[in-house]
Formats: C-alpha cells, structure tokens, sequence
C-alpha cells in the first residue's frame, strides 16, 4: 500500500471519529435540551435509557434524591428524606415536579469524560447524569416543617440577602417513593390536595400583609408628612353601607401611621385605602408583581389584584387590608419581605446552587442574581423600621426580647362565608440591620397571625440561630 493511500486512510477514520464525537455531544448535550423541553417529548424515556438520573443533593451535601435498587434489583428515584422535601424537591416518576422539574434536562446530561461516555454509549451502557446541588438546609426543612405541625400550610425561608431558598414547606404532604403506586389516590384527593406546592402554587387572601403595599403607596403618596397621619379608630368604619371591623373588634383608640402598622388596625388601614390614587395604587402592585411572572424556575400560581377606576367603595375598602378579590402565594410574599430585607432590590428565588459531573467536576455555578428593584432604598429602610415595631409593641411583639431581633408583618386573613374563619400570617426577617433570613409562614384556619404564624416563624428563626446561622 502507497504511503498516500495510507494517510487517507488515516484521515477517512479520523474524519468519522470526529464526526460521531461532534454527533454525541450534540444528542446528549445539546439536541436532549430540547428534547426533554419540548412540550410534545415522546423521546424522554429514550433519553433515560442512555443516562442514569442524576443525584440531587442538600447545601450540606447530603442526598435528597438518587436512583437506587429495590429488593427486586429494579432501579427506583429513591427519596432518603420521603415526605420532608415531598414539594420542593419533587418527583420524577409520574412527570416531574420541583428541583426534579427545574433541573430535569441536567440530571439526564452527562458531563463525565468524553472519552468515558463514547466508550459506554458505543458499549451500549449508560452513562452517569450530572449531580445538582442546591441551597436546601436539611435543619431548616425539618424546623418548618414542625412548625407548620397538624395545620395545612406552607413555610419558606430565604437568604434575606441573595434570595437562596433554604427551606420550603408545604402540607398536606405525600410520599415521593410511593407516589406511582398511590398516584390515582393523591391525585383525585381535592380535599386536602397534598400534590400542590402550597408555598408556590396556593392562592390565599394577604389580610393583613398586604398592608405593607398599602403603607408603601400612602407613603408615596404623602411624602415628607405621612407621619402626621392620625386617625380615631372605634373597632370599625362603615362608608356608604360598607363595613369593615377591627379582628375580633379591637378598638385601637388615637393612632398615628405607626401604630396603626403595628397593631394591625384594619378600621385606619381602610380609611387609608380610601384615600389613595387607585391607578398609582395599582402601579405599585404591577411593581410588586401583582400578575405578573416571578421570579422563580419552580411551578408557581400567579397572584391576583383586580382594582381599577371603576372599583367600587366596598372593593378598595376591602383590598386596602388585604381582602376582597386580592389572592397571593406565599412565595410572592417572601419576594417582596426578601426586597424590602435587601435595600429594595428583588433577587431571583433561587433553590440550584451549582451542577458537577458525577466525579464532581464543576460544569457551572449558578450565583445570585438580581431580578429587579420594586422600591428605593429609603423607602425599604422605612418599611424596615415599620415593620420592627410590629416586632416589638404590635402584633409581632412575642418576638421582643430574644437574642436576635425580627422586623415582620402579621396577617389574619378571613376567607369562607363563616365570619371569624381565617388563615394565619407572618412574614418576616431577622437581624434587620443586616438581614439574614426571611421567614413567611401561612397556616391554614389558623387565627391570627399572632396565635399561630408568629411561634411558627420564631421557631424557625430559633432553629437557624441555634445551630450558628
């Protein structure tokens, strides 16, 4: 054989071999991004059978999913931590839900050594899915969902500071294990729903959390004199046939702006919502995202706010406290606590921290990321110093005292056609001269904010203090 003729022989198998190694990083890589993304997939069980499922793992690096072999030697998602992180982490056998869901297309991508996966795909064995680690604290997990106890609900807690999610929370709960065998049983449950994330899916009334956007507005709107603000209050208001009562019909007497945050006064709150220039209300609450998309990669509900021009008296009377056809999560509330907690900037709520290959070689870091500023930083400095109060002499006040200090907002959130019927609401931050954490808590028919949502949250809080932050 000619020395030419050799050489292009040589370059034919080089040219091949090049060929299939560009074809296999454009399947596995890039070509499965679409594939697992495309809304009509028919190809992801394929996919499947040329990756193993990545692991997901804890901040602290424990496992929180992982394939593993049932006694019969068949590969199982196996959950170590089964109903505590049921929502948050999700599942992947009956669709995918959750951090399952977020990092759905990293988990079934190998990054491991080029040479490694050629050799296994040309074997006709799978290769190893890339691990995703997020900011998900086990100790926190586990504090919130005691917290929450018997009450259906959800908890969230958040880097005040980067928006990280360490904790979330919701019940009724499920088994992620068990779920394609009890999969017709949960699914059809729509009393208790224990498939809906509550924390990011569940819609409730604010009550009165939504007097911090109330307050805000007044605020802008009466800028350098909202503090000579008074009002009377009698344990109710009543303008033109409606009528709006303090919880319980306290009566809070001659209060300024302040005290009536920090009681939570809904007969001043409402005399103040009357008050407003409704489209610039509704300007801050198209800032707040009210509508509108969050900031998020997990499965969420999309908050409601209805008022315009031609709501009537009885509408703003009840949005002006949080009631009426106002309907948030719990995570859109801990957004907009997490920007008033970080100078009035937005971040991205953010459960993935990075993505290694399964030798744990780092392939990307996903760092903090700003979303948007909704409010100036003397405004969330002012909001701040409000909702301290509340902490300290108002509704919140079973915070005062500690070693650590909160600034937050209670809610008692009527719903149903049962009067003194109503969820339980707190939100809130630790330290807030140099946040840490934000906490929001609902707890379903659970009274007032200070009877049940406060302990809830001051455990939590307790929790991430006593185990040194």
């Amino acid at each position: 054989m000619k020395k030419r003729e050799l050489w292009t022989i040589v370059y034919v198998f080089l040219a091949i071999f090049v060929a299939m190694t560009g074809y296999f990083v454009y399947e596995v890589q890039l070509g499965a991004r679409a594939v697992v993304n495309d809304s009509h997939n028919t190809r992801k069980k394929d996919l499947a059978k040329q990756v193993i499922r990545g692991t997901i793992y804890a901040a602290d690096g424990t496992v929180l999913a992982e394939e593993a072999l049932d006694a019969e030697h068949n590969e199982i998602r196996n959950y170590p931590y089964r109903e505590l992180f049921a929502h948050v982490v999700g599942f992947s056998q009956v669709g995918t839900t959750g951090v399952e869901n977020a990092a759905d297309i990293d988990l079934l991508t190998s990054n491991a050594p080029v040479s490694e996966r050629l050799q296994k795909e040309m074997a006709g064995v799978r290769n190893t899915g890339d691990r995703i680690y997020t900011s998900l604290r086990p100790d926190l997990q586990m504090a919130a969902y005691q917290a929450l106890g018997t009450y259906k609900g959800a908890a969230i807690v958040m880097e005040a500071k980067t928006g990280r999610i360490l904790a979330m929370v919701s019940k009724p709960d499920f088994d992620p294990n068990t779920v394609s065998e009890n999969w017709a049983e949960i699914s059809e449950d729509e009393e208790e729903s224990p498939l809906v994330n509550r924390a990011t899916q569940g819609l409730y009334p604010p009550g009165s959390v939504f007097k911090i956007v109330t307050l805000l507005e007044y605020m802008r709107e009466h800028t350098g004199d909202y503090e000579n603000y008074s009002y009377d209050c009698a344990g109710k208001i009543v303008v033109d046939d409606s009528k709006v009562e303090c919880y319980h019909g306290s009566v809070h007497g001659h209060v300024d702006l302040l005290k009536s945050f920090a009681e939570s006064c809904n007969s001043s709150f409402t005399n103040i919502g009357l008050s407003l220039d409704i489209p610039k209300l509704t300007d801050t609450t198209d800032r707040f995202l009210f509508g509108r998309v969050l900031p998020t990669d997990l499965a969420y509900s999309r908050s409601k706010f209805s008022l315009n021009s031609t709501s009537s008296t009885k509408e703003i009377m009840q949005t002006s406290i949080g009631q009426g056809a106002t309907l948030v999560t719990p995570l859109h509330i801990a957004l907009i606590t997490q920007a008033i907690a970080n100078d009035g900037v937005m971040m991205r709520a953010q459960e993935i921290v990075k993505k290694t290959n399964y030798q744990g070689t780092l392939i990307k870091e996903y760092k903090p990321e700003e979303y948007k500023k909704i409010m100036t930083a003397d405004e969330a400095a002012e909001l701040n110093r409000y909702m301290q109060q509340v902490c300290t002499t108002g509704t919140g006040k079973k915070f005062k005292g500690l070693p650590y200090a909160v600034a937050g907002k209670t809610g008692s959130a009527e719903f149903g056609k049962i009067k003194g019927m109503s969820h339980s609401w707190f939100t809130g931050f630790s330290d807030p001269d140099d946040p840490d954490i934000v906490v929001t808590v609902i707890m379903e028919n659970g009274g007032s904010g200070s009877e049940s949502a406060v302990p809830a949250a001051k455990y939590i809080f307790d929790t991430y203090y006593a185990n040194g932050k």
